[in-house]
Order: C-alpha cells, then structure tokens, then sequence
C-alpha cells in the first residue's frame, strides 16, 4: 500500500470510503482557516441556515461562505451540503436560502476587543464582531463586514 499523505483523489475510490470519509473531514479540518474551528463545513451550513436573504447569487453565497473558509474543496463542501439538506435551493447561478434564520445582534453577535483581522476584507480591527453558532463561531468581522455576513448590507 502507497503512503497515505500521497494518496490522490482516484486512490481515495479504491473501496476504503470510510478512511475516505476520515480523510476528508481532516483535510477539511486542515483548510480551515482557524485550526480551533468546528468541522468548517457544519459551520458554514450553519451559517447559510442563518440567511437573512431571499434570494442571492452564488458569487454572493460564496462571498459569505468564504468567510469559513477559503479553500476551494471546503467551499463546495459546504454548498453541496447545504443543498443536499435542504438548506438552500439552488437554480442556475441563483440561489434560495430556505432555512428562515437570521442573525440576532444582541444574542448571536459577540463585539471583542483586541487586535484582529477582519476574516472578510483583511482590515485591522480593534474591535471584532463574531458571529455565534451551534457548530461555532465565525469571526471577526469589522462593522461593515459583518452587516454584508449577515445579509442586512
């Protein structure tokens, strides 16, 4: 048997879906950009169930989704998801979150203090903005940021 860290995606078919499936939450794990994170695709799920948007564009879904992670693999792990679960709609390059949640200011959204990033745009922050989740938090977002996150921008 070849090494596993070489392994390539056709490898991964050969009848071991269940090291297959190990693998894949640990290289989600690994594209996080926060290695402290939740599994980054049950966060961005939970993060799509909390749309406040009828409707927008899959560049837009993205832009949000990225939030969690950048990696190209975890972002359409996290879209696939939330499709396959009922989350979303998708219809051509338009899509439909149907999970009805939104974003309380006061409950959802922790204000910390300290020397951050915004994990949107990149910008400085002395004050972050974190959104809470069941499957963890995402975050720190800047004032803008975190309205164009959350969908009220």
């Amino acid at each position: 048997m070849s090494d596993p860290r070489f392994r390539t995606e056709a490898d991964a078919t050969d009848g071991e879906t269940g090291d297959r499936e190990e693998r894949s939450t640990t290289d989600r794990r690994a594209a996080s950009t926060d290695p402290d994170d939740a599994d980054p695709v049950e966060l961005g799920v939970a993060l799509i169930e909390r749309l406040e948007d009828e409707e927008l564009s899959m560049a837009d879904l993205m832009d949000r989704v990225e939030t969690v992670s950048t990696h190209p693999r975890v972002v359409s792990d996290i879209i696939e998801a939330a499709e396959e679960r009922g989350v979303i709609e998708r219809n051509g390059a338009t899509v439909r979150p149907q999970g009805g949640g939104y974003v309380r200011f006061g409950a959802d959204v922790v204000t910390k203090e300290g020397e951050f990033s915004c994990r949107r745009c990149g910008t400085g922050l002395s004050e972050g903005y974190f959104i809470k989740l069941d499957a963890g938090e995402i975050g720190p977002f800047g004032s803008s940021c975190i309205r164009k996150v959350t969908g009220r921008e």
